[in-house]
């Protein structure tokens, strides 16, 4: 089954709850190395794991990198995202930043979406992402919102 071509659908996403995209390329940047994103998704107030929080990565074009079911634990599949190489990363630049910015949407009935853009991932590293998941039964009226948070680059 091929839905989005640079995807590998089938028994990944219907049984163990992930897909992994290929073909990722930003703005003509070499990018030769790999970084991590780690979701942890939890109820806002008591921080009990939520499973089954859909959590969808692209890149700043909106383009599919990997999708994700949490487990019990509330936790994902590490989603690795192609990154400059980490050479690029130790000295201060005014080129390229040493780092690839991605977007990502957490979504789960009966919660508040939340969506974080231009999350950071570095070379050789993961960047763990916890996801405070507010339920609608606070907010009512918001049914059809989300938190949107906004990563601001970092003064390399």
């Amino acid at each position: 089954m091929t839905l989005i071509p640079h995807c590998q659908w089938g028994i990944n996403f219907f049984v163990f709850g992930y897909i992994n995209c290929t073909d990722m390329n930003i703005g003509g940047i070499s990018l030769s190395a790999t970084g991590y994103i780690q979701v942890r998704a939890y109820t806002a107030i008591a921080q009990i794991p939520l499973e089954d929080v859909a959590i969808a990565v692209t890149d700043s074009g909106g383009k599919l990198i990997a999708l994700r079911l949490t487990d019990k634990n509330g936790k994902i599949i590490p989603i690795a995202v192609s990154t400059p190489d980490f050479a690029d990363s130790q000295e201060p630049t005014t080129g390229p930043k040493p780092f690839t910015s991605v977007n990502l949407t957490a979504h789960i009935e009966d919660y508040e979406d939340i969506e974080i853009e231009n999350l950071q991932s570095f070379a050789d590293t993961v960047s763990i992402q916890q996801l405070a998941m507010i339920p609608l039964a606070e907010l009512p009226t918001d049914w059809n919102k989300a938190e949107i948070f906004e990563t601001t680059p970092q003064n390399l």
